[in-house]
C-alpha cells in the first residue's frame, strides 16, 4: 500500500481541480476530510521553550550492539545455517 496526502481545492461548480495522473488499472481508496479553513502556511511545530538545552545529541551516545568480533561470529554462523550445517543451529 502507498499513501500520498493531496491538498486539493473545488472549483465554483463543486469539481476538484488538480488532480494528479493516477496509475492504470489500480485500485484507490480517498479519504475525503473536509476543512472549514483552509491554512495556506500550517505552523511547524516545536518544542516547549522551557525544554531547550535539556536533551543534547551526540555520536558517542549510541553503541553498537555487539563488538565487531561479535557481529562476524554471527555472520559466519548465519552463512553456515543458510549451507545446511546442523552444527550452526544449536
Amino acid at each position: 500500500m502507498h499513501a500520498e496526502r493531496l491538498m486539493l481545492q473545488t472549483d465554483a461548480e463543486g469539481n476538484l481541480e488538480g488532480l494528479p495522473k493516477l496509475p492504470a488499472n489500480q485500485r484507490v481508496e480517498a479519504v475525503l476530510l473536509f476543512l472549514d479553513a483552509w491554512d495556506e502556511n500550517p505552523k511547524q511545530r516545536r518544542p516547549p521553550p522551557e525544554l531547550k538545552g535539556c536533551v543534547r545529541r551526540s555520536a558517542e551516545s549510541f553503541e553498537p550492539s555487539m563488538s565487531d568480533d561479535e557481529a562476524e561470529a554471527s555472520l559466519e554462523r548465519t552463512v553456515r545455517q543458510i549451507g545446511g550445517d546442523p552444527e550452526a543451529f544449536r
